[in-house]
């Protein structure tokens, strides 16, 4: 987002954004376990009934950004173009494990409103996944509600959650789900959401 901003505003001509997440000491797992935060059997099940807690991962991602004008100058290739970001605090919530969901409308709105682009014209979702019965539910009703706007019944909006495929990267977890987005759109197709036996019972999947 600050990327972006900055590019946009020619305080710079490119920029480095991304982020790495390695598990070099206990005690994080440690206090996670006895709070079981932690999945007991190592699998992330976003978005499904049995959603239990989350799997921690390592990795890291950078990316590239210019101004697409400057790109195409370069000739750079060029994997994907953000429209628009939007950044916002979540507030006050009922838990750690309990996002706020006006909160999380308001900066969708945010987004699409800088990007120029209309709610029903996101065919896809990268969510954060919280991995939780309660918070998947508050995030996907948020996008819902935004997202639903004018939206044709025949063109649903398709979620997924890259947490599922290689745990929750922690401070990485951003670029990992705008890296698995991009790929999404580069090779047209959208990789294999782990995990979901049984839809959680508390989303209105419909």
């Amino acid at each position: 987002h600050l990327a972006v901003k900055s590019l946009r505003a020619g305080e710079c001509r490119m920029a480095l954004a991304g982020g790495v997440n390695l598990m070099l000491a206990p005690e994080t797992t440690i206090a996670l376990s006895k709070y079981r935060m932690l999945a007991p059997d190592g699998r992330c099940k976003t978005f499904d009934a049995g959603a239990n807690g989350f799997v921690r991962g390592e990795g890291g991602a950078l990316v590239v950004l210019k101004r697409l004008s400057d790109a195409v100058a370069d000739g750079d290739r060029i994997l994907a173009v953000i429209r628009g970001s939007a950044v916002n605090q979540d507030g006050p919530s009922s838990g750690l494990t309990a996002p706020n969901g006006p909160s999380q409308e308001a900066v969708i709105r945010e987004a699409l409103a800088d990007g120029g682009v209309e709610p029903h014209e996101v065919a896809y979702v990268e969510a954060h996944g919280t991995w939780t019965s309660l918070g998947d539910p508050i995030e996907v009703q948020a996008l819902g509600a935004v997202l639903g706007e004018g939206r044709p019944k025949e063109r649903p909006v398709l979620i997924g959650s890259v947490k599922t495929n290689m745990g929750h990267l922690e401070s990485a977890a951003g670029i990992a789900g705008l890296v698995k987005a991009v790929l999404a759109v580069r090779y047209g197709e959208i990789p294999a959401h782990l995990h979901f036996r049984e839809p959680n019972p508390y989303i209105p999947w419909e």
